[in-house]
């Protein structure tokens, strides 16, 4: 038996918050149609960015499209301020790279501090040197009486 593997080739980066006065659910939906990945039915899986792939400006995706991601979320409620975001790095060897999620009632600071714990400890245990992270992050002080939500994610677009 052959095992079928999907392999990305192409990836975009995106992010968006939003905010709902009727449910964090909707909160979450309105983030990813401000993130530009509502219409898609998204896959969420592990954080490896394979050799030879290559970052994209973001794509458009049919509708309904099976769409894997490396995403992050946070909902709040009202007077909350709550941050979602994504690390990633490139293996100094060329060897392709990694993503560290992570999300918090607080700041984009902090959650930056924290992402940037989580891509240090990915190259530690590793024993492969990374380059230098960069970091998406969405933070929002969600309004009184509101739900709200941030998002980040990596999403993969074409495969080998």
């Amino acid at each position: 038996m052959i095992a079928v593997q999907l392999v990305p080739k192409k990836y975009f980066i995106t992010s968006g918050k939003a905010v709902s006065d009727v449910s964090g659910l909707n909160a979450f939906d309105r983030a990813l149609i401000s993130a530009g990945i509502g219409e898609q039915n998204l896959v969420a899986v592990s954080s490896v960015i394979p050799e030879g792939s290559a970052m994209v400006e973001p794509a458009e995706i049919p509708m309904g499209a099976v769409t894997h991601c490396v995403i992050s979320q946070m909902r709040g409620k009202g007077e909350e301020v709550i941050s979602a975001g994504i690390a990633y790095a490139y293996r100094k060897d060329g060897k392709g790279g990694y993503i560290a999620e992570g999300h918090l009632h607080g700041s984009a600071d902090s959650l930056r501090t924290e992402l940037d714990r989580k891509i240090k400890e990915m190259s530690r245990i590793r024993n492969t040197a990374f380059g230098e992270a960069c970091f998406v992050i969405e933070e929002m002080h969600v309004p009184d009486g509101m739900h709200g939500c941030c998002i980040a994610a990596l999403v993969f677009t074409e495969y080998r």
